[in-house]
């Protein structure tokens, strides 16, 4: 049983650390090779690089807060809510995979934007996609991995409730 929950922790750990270290080494090859808003087109304008330090939340919300605000709102809170989604991913041990995995991704990338916002006092940012139709601010690896935990989380949340909307069969 030990040998169990020591590799459920080492994968755990893996996925955090991944999820972290893809964010940061993205985030280190922008800051050393792509200047304050230049803009290199990858795919036509489709999809673009543009290297921007983002001081504020999602979408520069709260840039203009003053200071105190912002560390408290920006990091401080944050911060609590990161440290008890690692104490709740490594404690609860009957959670689903699919939960860990999405656990995983969320706090992975949340790291990696608090760590920017400790270290630097911004969160490079970095990728653009404009399609027409669809368009995205400027985002990172991080906001990749948090979404990809939501989405994780959604699903499994609304296949959950699928499964529990399904009549039960009385006669069998």
């Amino acid at each position: 049983m030990q040998k169990i929950e020591n590799l459920r922790w080492s994968i755990l750990l893996l996925l955090l650390t991944l999820n972290f270290s893809c964010d940061q080494f993205s985030k280190r090859i922008v800051r050393n090779e792509i200047s304050d808003y230049e803009n290199i087109s990858i795919i036509k304008d489709h999809f673009t690089l543009t290297r921007v330090e983002n001081t504020g939340a999602f979408l520069s919300l709260g840039d203009n807060m003053p200071y105190i605000f912002r560390l408290i709102i920006l990091t401080g809170l944050p911060l609590l809510f990161l440290l008890y989604g690692l104490y709740f991913l490594f404690t609860k041990r009957n959670l689903p995979m699919t939960m860990q995995i999405a656990l995983c991704f969320l706090i992975g990338g949340g790291v990696g934007n608090l760590y920017d916002r400790i270290l630097h006092g911004s969160v490079t940012d970095f990728m653009h996609m404009d399609f027409y139709l669809f368009q995205t601010g400027v985002f990172n690896f991080a906001d990749i991995s948090i979404m990809i935990g939501i989405t994780i989380l959604l699903f499994q949340s609304l296949r959950g409730k699928m499964v529990q909307e399904e009549p039960m069969d009385k006669a069998g």
